[in-house]
């Protein structure tokens, strides 16, 4: 490691001492230099002043200034460098004197090198210290001024938060160099529009500069018509302390401008919560949670616009469905019509969008959310729970998708009822299969008999009118064309068997011979006999 050298300035108006201490002593192996040398104060003075040493070995009396003038001069014009004295035993007053004007030890007259030179080493150890804390110190300055922002940004979020007083807000608003700012204030959040959902791909430096140019487009804006400081507060939030009486337009319209500079000059949009104004530092923490409370409204909108917080007691009787109306909802939704509740959905919005008075978001939130939860226990009454997942993954979508508007919740929940009736729907038309199918079988295995629908309808407990509309949607075959079909095929089975055609007609049901032939030869265009005779070639 290298030493530091010093650089030390001898003054003595003998010039036979300024010699022996400048050349006798080997100065560079404590570190030290010889800077220069003087026979009378005026010119150390100068040499002080020209040569800025850090050591001065200076005699205290001396033609046209003498040391202890010299030794105050030095304070002033050089506050960290070590001055010491040489002093006869009959000056020692006059060292003492000095060190009260600054001189750090003193050598008496004559003296010894070893003595000489361990003052001017303790002098140069002493500057060092300081030097040492005088950089520490630089280091420090520094480090606090580059971390300016960061806690000019974690102040400013203390005080949105937590009530202060104004010594407490003058003393760290110098601190931090902030801009003068005085009540009443009002507080502005603003928040960019999906910016994760619209642009979480992007790579960090692509997001973190267009927070950084929407930051500066709106303090640009703010500045152009009020005295304000912003600050970030989250990934995409920003608050905005505005000066009231500065203000040359009224604060919706100034956020309104910062709406529309953001969508005129980038791809983003913002939404603007204002809250009330306070008189006070102390009533910033309130002023900020009704900003957050107006912003929340940008739920109904889907951004790019401004909203001013509006206490509850002024806000009018706030629109709600009925618990009734939820029943009626929820009866269609547990059979599966879909129809009805997609209607019901749209119902709902639309009186919504038409109220005079909106309800708080959260409230919407928690009403929809809690409206898909009794969703999901109908669901769970009616089906497995592994046949639930993919109507569950419709009920995490709301969850994985973060913060969602209006607009968002009623895609979800339409898709909540597409997803649910049309499960319902396919466990029907798959209980209508097996039903059907059964009943298929019980025809097969009972053709001798007289098979009328209501018979039919009876084996499988349905009633005669659902039983035949079920059948059609099933086989797509009314029930008496089956019927007739499976009988005709079996007959021809056996009339290939060389079964008489009376014998048949009453083992497929038919009371009378020529009836069977009828039938049979309308469904084939043939008489069981010529059937019988184009295949076998015999009567």
């Amino acid at each position: 490691m290298t030493e530091t050298t010093l650089k030390l300035v001898v003054i003595d108006d003998i010039r036979s001492v300024v010699d022996m201490i400048t050349k006798k002593i080997p100065w560079q192996n404590y570190g030290i230099e010889i800077a220069g040398s003087a026979t009378n104060g005026e010119e150390g003075l100068a040499l002080v002043e020209a040569l800025k040493p850090e050591l001065v070995l200076t005699d205290v009396r001396m033609p046209k200034m003498d040391g202890l003038e010299m030794t105050r001069r030095i304070a002033e014009l050089a506050p960290g460098c070590k001055v010491v004295i040489l002093s006869a035993y009959t000056d020692f007053e006059y060292a003492q004197k000095a060190l009260q004007y600054g001189a750090v030890d003193y050598v008496k007259k004559p003296f010894a090198i070893g003595d000489l030179v361990n003052v001017i080493q303790k002098a140069r150890e002493l500057w060092l210290g300081e030097q040492s804390e005088r950089d520490k110190l630089r280091t420090m300055e520094q480090a606090v001024k580059e971390s300016l922002p960061a806690l000019r940004q974690q102040y400013l979020s203390l005080l949105i938060n937590h009530p202060t007083d104004i010594q407490d807000t003058r003393q760290w608003w110098g601190f931090l160099e902030l801009a003068p700012l005085g009540p009443p204030f009002a507080v502005m959040v603003i928040q960019i529009d999906q910016l994760t959902d619209r642009y979480g791909s992007q790579g960090v430096r692509e997001l973190e500069l267009a927070r950084f140019a929407l930051q500066n487009i709106v303090e640009e804006t703010l500045q152009a018509h009020a005295k304000a400081i912003v600050f970030r507060e989250a990934f995409n939030r920003y608050v905005c302390l505005v000066e009231i009486g500065s203000l040359t337009i009224p604060l919706l319209d100034l956020a309104d401008h910062c709406c529309a500079n953001i969508a005129s000059y980038t791809k983003f949009t913002i939404s603007v919560g204002i809250g009330e104004e306070t008189p006070e530092w102390r009533g910033l923490p309130r002023s900020y949670q009704q900003a957050l409370s107006a912003l929340s409204y940008h739920f109904y909108t889907g951004g790019n616009g401004a909203f001013r917080y509006s206490p509850p007691d002024n806000q009018g009787e706030m629109w709600m469905y009925s618990a009734e109306s939820e029943q009626e909802f929820l009866f269609a939704f547990r059979s599966g019509n879909l129809a009805k509740c997609t209607a019901w959905l749209q119902a709902v919005f639309a009186e919504m969008g038409a109220a005079h008075t909106l309800p708080a978001p959260s409230d919407v939130e928690h009403l929809f959310r809690g409206l898909a939860l009794r969703m999901f226990r109908i669901m769970l009454e009616k089906f497995s729970r592994p046949a639930l997942e993919a109507f569950e993954r419709r009920m995490d979508a709301s969850r994985l998708a973060g913060s969602m508007e209006l607009t968002d919740y009623r895609s979800w929940l339409i898709a909540l009822c597409e997803a649910g009736c049309g499960l319902m729907e396919r466990e029907r038309s798959s209980e209508s299969q097996r039903i059907i199918y059964r009943s298929m079988d019980y025809i097969k295995s009972n053709l001798h008999l007289d098979l009328t629908l209501e018979l039919c309808a009876r084996a499988v407990n349905l009633s005669w009118g659902y039983y035949s509309n079920l059948f059609k949607k099933v086989t797509g075959t009314t029930f008496q064309q089956y019927v007739t079909q499976l009988r005709i095929e079996r007959a021809k089975e056996l009339l290939l068997a060389d079964y008489q055609v009376q014998e048949i007609a009453q083992q497929l049901g038919y009371e009378h011979r020529r009836y069977f032939s009828e039938v049979f030869k309308k469904q084939t265009g043939l008489t069981p006999t010529e059937f019988k005779e184009s295949f076998l070639g015999k009567p």
